[in-house]
């Protein structure tokens, strides 16, 4: 292992001085439990029949320690075919016996002392390690103080094994992190003798190989000292934070669960009397028995003892946490005896259990919002070429963010596995490269993205296929710095989700112009609702700003009981021709229903103008859209676009026509009929605009039942959207209007992407089962989407046909080629990569369940509109959650403790409340009276939802407005129950489609004064508009409004509802975890959920 003439280097950790001074330093506690059975089979253990001490549950070691209470252990390692010897000096308590801390040791030596001590220096090299560990015993550094502190031996951790004593480590060097960031840079030999070594010092002396190379290994600062010492100094970024916090001489019990979490990052946010304050800076290390996965850092502060910890969780990346740790299938070199193999197969061979995951029993936690609702970051392994890069779990996000490795884990779990994406969600700082060559995988046409792996500079592995591919020679050229440089400065290594400008290889034919038809409803019932004064509003203020450059076109078509065309010529007034053969339909002229934008702004304007009162005598009540849509279709059929159809009332006349099937007896029963479209007449015609690259939007503004589960089709098919406004009118309904204008305007302007393609690709043993949005699915992984919005997102199952041995990663890429409104072809490329786990505790406690819950939705939409009954796809959903909650409580085997229903403390605990609300959301609730539009219209919604417009519809966030009377901080999230209700306060209710303002009737008049602008409770108008007034209480209300409409794209009014209202409804029906007349309460629905999981 050790060639000729190598030099040995030494890691030398001499213990604290007597004086306390504050230098910057870590003191490590490090955990490590090993089978009691391989210790005595490696002779590193004395066979003995009765367990370590209980009551040596909590341990302090000072100074003062007898000797026989504290003995020091120099462990000899001697590799095989070689004279080399490797010592590791630990400092151990006796009461646990004498044990092996196999740890690996770093390729150049890292010599350093340093542990507190004044005016001594920092590096340290020894030419002959035997003699260095011998030097350790001189009495100097007996006599030195010492402080140690151990974990309690709880059941936890006696039942696993056993766990070691402390190795503190100085300011520069942060020994911990660095190993957990190269397990596999350093071999250790099997063979080990130990032998007794009285000291109070802890030795670490290795050789190291020639051969080994530090270029493949990712470390934050490395500074290589040109004297020939072999001295490397490293400053991991693990504790970064806590680098500067002194150590306390007094030795205090560490507890085995966190009181208050606080994010490494946030440390600064103590008080100023603790930042000055010696504080103990515990470092917990826990290497599970299974293999090396990434750990968890999770920072809190103990109230009672003034110190701060930081221990190890397995296996979540807190995202606060900024280290990359190492994984089980690191490939190593060759050169490598057996030792490490060795080892590397004995932690496979390693078992550990649900223990290792905290969890909570729901039946008894009721606040279930104190442990938070923010996503985690999973730790990837250091193999992949930046495991920094992430794609937002806005955009791309998987249910299970650790893959399970085989088959048979997966059906175990019963968890849904699938990933929802926006694909064409707007991003700031986008990255976008022009090129003459896009570096793809030559064999299954993977993107290049962070997730390859680079074994040389002149070649990729594919994270896909995982086939090598050269590595052009441009590819060094950094585009940013206009220089050669290293692959991995590359923008497309850096970000997961990139853009690239297609060259001429990637088009069919010319990038078609943006053109846009508008097919408008002009029945008498149309005019009366008076939408046409708002979409012409709209259209006016945004028609310079509609996405396309210089050949962008526009047309118009009316419908009523005819079809009807305009014909522009020239500057000339547009002329109208009428088609009253709706049966039949054809185009009467063959040029200038379509006209050129920028050269005829002036005439389209003046026309826009014109079309209120040009139809404001109209008679007729009948509408023939389907000969309508035909006509717009022929119209574009040469181009492609986007046809946008304004639509009052049912089609009755002409092609797809259709008739009333709402029965208003039957809006309250289980069994909801006539969910499924009437005929296929729109189906088909939205397939043959797929075929011509157009899609088809809908605004339906009816008063009166209009079909629209059959309508729908028209928009499922072509990558269409569908927008509701019940009960719409001008002047009698407000709210409506104001979403009619807010919406259209965001529909007119909103980025678009023409004759676009969608393909995902994954990782070898996975597949893509079942696709769920509007789109037309062209092959099993390609997706045909005659537009793309920004608005608009997919969900999709996967499927595992083969086990992932072997592998430590599983990839999924998503690639979207479109035509910009700019008139250029362009891939906008998502890729996601997800650890892979052979833990069950780690598949449960890394489950998205916001992921999980949009895909559940999307596929009850799909299920329903597929003729499901409403009762079927209702109970489809309790089933996951009795499948799911069943498998996690018999994993940890205590389903005999019939009254307890336990989960993971991550967000699978809130999977119960969300299928809850969706249970009650007006899509999927039975026993309410309610419009059969509306319900379609809601299940749509889900259908092509963003995955936050989901998360807030199921379970709206509740705030209380009071806090900000006395504070300017964002106040907490509430359970949605009238129980956090209180009769004198005012109550913020974001449901994503509409936010609600409750105002209690005991309201403090001065806040009334504040928040509304009048004096007492029923004075206040909740009609009217919810305006800002110039007060701090007031500003700060709107902020916060404000604020949350940043992170949605659906414009949401706001509605006051006062305590009196007749519309309390409105807020009171969505309180989710209160009971009501047809539906469970939160802890009701968790006692059927146990009773389902007993049969």
């Amino acid at each position: 292992m050790v060639g000729k003439g190598t030099e040995r280097g030494k890691l030398i950790l001499p213990p604290r001085s007597g004086k306390r001074e504050k230098y910057d330093c870590i003191y490590g506690i490090i955990q490590q439990y090993y089978s009691h059975a391989n210790l005595i089979q490696k002779g590193v253990f004395p066979e003995k029949k009765d367990p370590p001490n209980p009551t040596a549950s909590y341990l302090g070691l000072q100074q003062s320690t007898p000797a026989s209470q504290s003995v020091s252990s120099q462990i000899r390692l001697r590799s095989s075919g070689t004279n080399t010897d490797h010592h590791l000096a630990y400092h151990m308590h006796a009461a646990y016996g004498l044990t092996v801390f196999r740890e690996q040791m770093a390729e150049n030596p890292l010599n350093f002392v340093d542990y507190g001590t004044n005016n001594q220096e920092l590096w340290e090299h020894h030419a002959d390690a035997n003699a260095s560990v011998t030097a350790l015993n001189n009495q100097s550094i007996q006599n030195s103080s010492w402080t140690t502190k151990m974990l309690p031996a709880n059941d936890l951790i006696s039942g696993q094994g056993y766990f070691f004593d402390s190795v503190a480590v100085g300011s520069n060097v942060n020994v911990l992190s660095y190993l957990q960031q190269h397990p596999n840079s350093f071999p250790i030999s099997d063979n080990v003798q130990s032998s007794l070594h009285d000291s109070s010092a802890a030795a670490l002396t290795y050789n190291y190989p020639p051969s080994c190379s530090m270029t493949h290994h990712r470390m934050n600062s490395v500074q290589n000292n040109s004297s020939g010492q072999n001295d490397t100094t490293f400053q991991p970024q693990l504790l970064s934070n806590f680098s500067a916090v002194p150590f306390s001489s007094t030795v205090f019990p560490v507890d085995a669960t966190p009181i208050s979490v606080v994010p490494p990052q946030s440390y600064s946010s103590l008080t100023d009397q603790d930042n000055k304050s010696d504080s103990v800076v515990s470092c917990g290390y826990y290497l599970p028995p299974t293999s090396m996965q990434p750990l968890t850092s999770v920072a809190y502060r103990n109230n009672t003892k003034n110190e701060i910890g930081l221990h190890h969780s397995f296996p979540v990346l807190n995202k606060h946490s900024q280290s990359q740790l190492s994984n089980d299938h690191y490939q190593m070199n060759g050169n490598y005896p057996g030792g490490m193999g060795n080892l590397q197969q004995e932690f496979a061979r390693m078992n550990y259990g649900m223990q290792s995951t905290r969890y909570v029993d729901l039946m008894q936690e009721r606040d279930l919002l104190k442990y938070g609702t923010d996503d985690e970051e999973i730790a990837l392994p250091p193999t992949v070429c930046n495991p920094d890069a992430r794609c937002s779990p806005s955009i791309f996000r998987c249910t299970l963010s650790s893959v399970p490795q085989t088959q048979e884990l997966l059906k175990k779990s019963r968890l849904p596995f699938g990933l929802t994406l926006q694909p064409f969600k707007d991003i700031k700082n986008l990255n976008i490269i022009q090129t003459s060559s896009i570096l793809r995988c030559r064999y299954c046409r993977t993107y290049i993205n962070p997730y390859i792996y680079l074994p040389d500079s002149r070649h990729w592995k594919c994270n896909i296929c995982y086939r090598v591919n050269d590595l052009p020679d441009d590819f060094n050229w950094d585009p940013a710095t206009k220089s050669f440089g290293e692959p991995t400065h590359r923008p497309e290594i850096k970000n997961a989700t990139i853009e690239f400008i297609a060259p001429s290889e990637y088009m069919l034919r010319p990038p078609q112009p943006a053109v846009y038809v508008f097919v408008m409803d002009i029945s008498q019932d149309a005019i009366e609702t008076g939408y046409l004064y708002t979409f012409v509003e709209q259209l006016l203020i945004a028609l310079e700003q509609l996405p396309g450059n210089e050949h962008t076109m526009l047309g118009f078509i009316g419908a009523d009981s005819a079809v009807h065309f305009f014909q522009f010529q020239g500057k000339s007034r547009p002329q109208q021709l009428i088609v009253e053969e709706y049966s039949d339909i054809f185009l009467p002229v063959n040029c200038g229903l379509l006209v050129n934008l920028r050269k005829n702004i002036d005439v389209i304007r003046s026309f826009i103008q014109s079309l209120p009162t040009l139809f404001e005598s109209n008679s007729s009540t009948s509408c023939c859209l389907g000969a309508a849509l035909t006509a717009a279709r022929e119209l574009i059929a040469d181009i492609g676009g986007r046809i946008t159809v304004f639509l009052t009332i049912i089609p009755d006349l002409g092609p797809g026509a259709l008739r009333s099937r709402e029965n208003p007896n039957q809006q309250a029963v289980s069994e909801v009929p006539n969910l499924c479209p009437t005929n296929d007449y729109y189906k088909r015609l939205a397939l043959e605009c797929t075929g011509h690259q157009i899609a088809v939007d809908l605004f339906l503004m009816n008063n009166r039942y209009s079909d629209l589960s059959t309508l729908a089709d028209m928009s499922k098919f072509s990558t269409g959207c569908v927008f509701h406004f019940p009960n719409y009118h001008i002047n009698h309904a407000p709210i409506q209007v104001k979403r009619f204008q807010k919406q259209l305007n965001r529909y007119l302007v909103r980025k678009i992407g023409f004759e676009a393609v969608l393909r995902i690709r994954c990782t070898k043993g996975l597949s893509l089962h079942t696709f769920y949005g509007n789109f037309f699915v062209r092959s099993t992984d390609l997706l045909a989407m005659a537009n793309v919005n920004p608005d608009s997102a997919i969900a999709v199952q996967v499927q595992m046909e083969e086990n992932l041995i072997g592998i430590n990663t599983a990839c999924f890429q998503a690639a979207v080629l479109y035509t910009s409104s700019r008139g250029d072809r362009r891939i906008r490329i998502h890729t996601l990569c997800l650890p892979v786990t052979k833990d069950l505790s780690t598949i449960f406690s890394q489950f998205d369940v916001k992921c999980a819950i949009s895909l559940l939705s999307k596929m009850a939409v799909e299920r329903t509109f597929m003729g499901a009954s409403l009762t079927d796809s209702r109970e489809a959903m309790v089933n996951t959650v009795v499948d799911v909650f069943g498998a996690y409580n018999s994993a940890v085997s205590r389903m005999d403790r019939t009254s307890c229903m336990l989960s993971p403390v991550t967000s699978i605990r809130l999977l119960p409340l969300y299928v809850l609300g969706m249970l009650k959301h007006r899509a999927f609730i039975a026993g309410q009276s309610i419009r059969l539009d509306s319900r379609v219209a809601a299940l749509l919604l889900f259908r092509s939802a963003s995955l936050e417009v989901i998360d807030l519809e199921l379970y709206p966030a509740l705030y209380e407005l009071n806090h900000f009377v006395e504070n300017e901080t964002d106040p907490p999230r509430l359970h949605l129950s009238f129980e956090h209700i209180n009769r004198n306060g005012v109550y913020l209710l974001d449901t994503g489609s509409y936010v609600y303002v409750y105002i209690s009737s005991n309201v403090e008049a001065s806040i009334i004064k504040r928040l509304f602008g009048v004096n007492t409770f029923e004075r206040i108008d909740d009609e009217g508009p919810f305006e800002a007034l110039d007060n701090p209480f007031s500003n700060r209300v709107h902020n916060f409004l404000r604020k949350l409409s940043i992170y949605r794209s659906v414009f949401a009014p706001v509605i006051l509802i006062r305590e009196d209202s007749p519309v309390r409804s409105l807020f009171s029906g969505r309180l989710i975890d209160d009971r009501t007349e047809s539906s469970h309460s939160y802890v009701e629905f968790l006692n059927h959920i146990r009773q389902e999981m007993q049969k």
